[in-house]
């Protein structure tokens, strides 16, 4: 896996956070079929698609930017440039040569309620500003994990979707009859 830049990361993250799992509950509730609207089940089996799906966004760009900062990171003296606070802190960081270090530095990347303005941060950053930029080197690998999570989604969206299938043709019989 590898960071995607700016603009194609922010899309990525929208498109796995909100549109494809809605899209794997709302597809088969609003599916052209014969059952009228209000006489449609929808299986649980869709919900875990839709929580899976988020995870899958959310550790996949966790991932990525391990990946990126693994493959071309950098150790670097940052100086705090500027720090805003709210529900999650963020600073700005500037590298000793004077270059600005971006994207900025996360609450859980480093930049804790204890950092303020003019510090000096040991980070590892992504010169070419895809990754994130971390205080210390994550060892996790999410393989494992992104490769269960995947499964989840597909096992329980297949049976999900057998099982909606199941009450179409069961609706249709006895939509015939009646």
């Amino acid at each position: 896996m590898t960071p995607l830049p700016s603009p194609y990361g922010g899309a990525a993250l929208l498109l796995a956070w909100i549109v494809l799992p809605l899209a794997s509950l709302l597809v088969p509730v609003l599916w052209p079929r014969r059952i009228p609207l209000r006489q449609r089940k929808v299986a649980w089996q869709f919900i875990v698609p839709v929580v899976a799906g988020v995870a899958l966004g959310v550790l996949g760009k966790q991932a990525g930017d391990q990946a990126g900062l693994a493959d071309r990171g950098r150790w670097t003296e940052a100086v705090v440039v500027h720090k805003e606070e709210g529900k999650t802190d963020k600073c700005m960081l500037r590298a000793s040569g004077g270059r600005a270090i971006w994207p900025s530095l996360s609450e859980e990347d480093g930049c804790r309620e204890s950092v303020s303005e003019g510090d000096i941060l040991r980070v590892r950053y992504d010169p070419e500003g895809v990754a994130r930029p971390v205080d210390a080197v994550d060892t996790a690998s999410y393989g494992e994990l992104l490769a269960y999570l995947l499964a989840a989604v597909v096992t329980l969206g297949t049976w999900g979707g057998v099982r909606q299938s199941r009450w179409d043709r069961e609706y249709e019989v006895t939509g015939e009859r009646g």
